[in-house]
């Protein structure tokens, strides 16, 4: 009897110590933040979105996904969206293409309202400020957006988050 104790508190004094050990073990570094773009490097990549589409129309979407396509980077992307409200293509939310996402208004500035706006201005093309979460985060930051309007008839976009 008194070496199953023994050996019980042996099990238990290795399982604490182990615990202690864990608990002291560093915290694993932070991810890095993603590089942010610039609003000229956003203003330049939809700028080359409306002609890649304009050249390829829809078939730009895949292009678009493509991590090595040429856009995509630093936390840049391109989305598209008809005049009515509806997701096109997104680079990095496929669950958001088909979506209707006019009356959209989570943070209280309906953005894509004001996209759609846009597009249908004289110009067609513009700046449009909102709010958005980070990637990841669940706060509200200040955004806008570079939207330019094809000749296919919709138009695409790229963000940008803004300095403060």
């Amino acid at each position: 009897m008194k070496s199953l104790s023994t050996v019980i508190g042996a099990a238990l004094l290795a399982l604490s110590l182990s615990a202690v050990a864990e608990d002291a073990k560093p915290a694993a570094p932070a991810a890095a933040p993603v590089e942010m773009g610039t609003e000229a490097e956003a203003q330049a990549m939809s700028e080359k979105a409306a002609k890649l589409v304009d050249e390829k129309g829809e078939a730009a979407f895949e292009t678009f996904k493509a991590k090595d396509g040429g856009f995509q980077a630093k936390d840049l992307y391109v989305f598209c969206m008809d005049e009515t409200g509806k997701m096109l293509s997104h680079a990095l939310k496929q669950d958001l293409v088909g979506k209707d996402m006019i009356g959209f208004d989570k943070y209280g500035d309906k953005p894509f309202e004001k996209m759609v706006a846009v597009s249908k201005s004289a110009e067609g093309k513009g700046w449009v400020d909102y709010k958005w979460p980070l990637p990841g985060g669940t706060d509200p930051q200040d955004k806008k957006s570079y939207i330019i309007k094809n000749t296919k008839g919709f138009f695409c976009g790229v963000g940008v988050y803004v300095k403060k």
